[in-house]
């Protein structure tokens, strides 16, 4: 294994809440321990398909998040807090700072609940709906240094917000946009459908290798800088492109995967069945002249299905799909495309090991695996994989 830096002592977690909150399962062990665990489990789920690459670790394995949200409510002793519902359960743990959180964004948090009693604003109760904070997003470009605020309300009404917008500026002005956005249901999504800008742009914009990217508050955007530059780059090194393929971005989300491919392939199709990421895709793709890259909103496996049967053919397909894994349609339909290579890009090792099944069993074999450490102290592994058609 490569050399990592301690976290701490094996029975020493850093985290003071560390059993309460349960985001962080592997904070009981050192950094170089928890790479090791990760890598066993790699081997064990996915060994039997082809040898497993150690796994890419951080040098600073701390404060990587780049998105952090925060359910606001009440104390059993009445006060407001702020934090992250424990593990399993609908109970805020209060959290103030948090070692994988960005610590500008747990500093904002902080300034809104305090400003929250200054404002006589109460945090929103689901059970009788009555109040108005129900959660807090922040997003920030770590190499851009844009930052976002969405102030999620329970309802549509939020007394004093332009002050309370002004006040959070004046003590936070690396805020670059705030938008307030409102979900009254009852969920476990953060965000709800209706968004009004009340400062700045309504989205930032973050640098990833030589491209920009826009970020907006409902599209998803990898939570790591850092790791997702070192992902990315093993995607496009399995695709093995020479700028004379097609390529299929499946998944596609806001576009990333297939700009990063655009300098390297004749042209891309990304495919992605969320509006909004598509949007933004577009918007990606002519903010970084990726010319040759077209987004379509639709179900990835009818996509494929749909090019199979019209006779269009594709070298490489790049699929990033959510925990979930792939259906039986999409893995199917990507058998008849039958394109060379495949590169699966997995978040989570017990459904890729399914898929892999499925695929070696239909005309693919499994040539190269790489687990990469997106998520220092959770269980999570993020796995890229290279398939070549036998």
């Amino acid at each position: 294994m490569s050399k990592q830096p301690n976290q701490t002592a094996a029975d020493q977690p850093v985290c003071p809440l560390a059993k309460k909150c349960g985001g962080c399962q592997l904070q009981n062990l050192s950094y170089a321990e928890q790479l090791h665990f990760k890598q066993a489990k790699a081997i064990r789920l996915l060994g039997r398909f082809c040898h497993v690459e150690e796994i890419l670790g951080m040098a600073h394995p701390y404060h990587y998040r780049n998105k952090v949200q925060a359910a606001f409510g009440r104390s059993r002793q009445g006060q407001i807090i702020s934090g992250v519902y424990q593990s399993a359960s609908h109970r805020i743990v209060p959290v103030s700072d948090c070692m994988i959180e960005d610590e500008t964004a747990d500093r904002i948090i902080v300034t809104i609940r305090g400003l929250l009693r200054s404002f006589k604003i109460q945090p929103y109760d689901e059970d009788t709906g009555r109040g108005t904070l129900r959660h807090v997003l922040v997003k920030r470009g770590f190499r851009s240094g844009q930052v976002m605020v969405v102030l999620v309300t329970g309802r549509s009404m939020f007394p004093g917000k332009r002050n309370f917008v002004k006040a959070l500026l004046e003590r936070h002005p690396e805020i670059t946009t705030i938008v307030h956005n409102v979900n009254g249901g009852q969920t476990s999504l953060v965000l709800g459908a209706h968004s009004e800008v009340l400062y700045g742009p309504g989205h930032i914009e973050e640098q990833l290798g030589e491209f920009t990217f826009r970020i907006s508050p409902r599209a998803f955007y990898q939570i790591n800088p850092v790791q997702t530059e070192v992902l990315y780059s093993k995607a496009l090194e399995f695709a093995g492109l020479t700028g004379t393929e097609t390529v299929i971005d499946a998944y596609c989300g806001t576009g990333t995967i297939g700009i990063f491919a655009s300098r390297s392939a004749k042209e891309v199709i990304g495919v992605e069945s969320n509006r909004d990421a598509v949007r933004d895709a577009i918007q990606n793709a002519k903010r970084n002249a990726a010319d040759n890259v077209r987004f379509y909103t639709a179900d990835a496996g009818e996509f494929l299905q749909g090019m199979a049967q019209s006779g269009a053919r594709a070298d490489v397909v790049i699929l990033d799909p959510p925990r979930a894994g792939s259906d039986k349609r999409f893995l199917s339909s990507l058998c008849q495309l039958s394109p060379q290579r495949v590169v699966y890009v997995s978040c989570n090792p017990e459904t890729l090991a399914r898929d892999l099944d499925d695929l070696t069993a239909h005309g693919y074999r499994v040539t190269k695996i790489q687990p990469v450490d997106m998520f220092p102290h959770t269980e999570h592994i993020e796995t890229v994989v290279q398939l070549s058609r036998i």
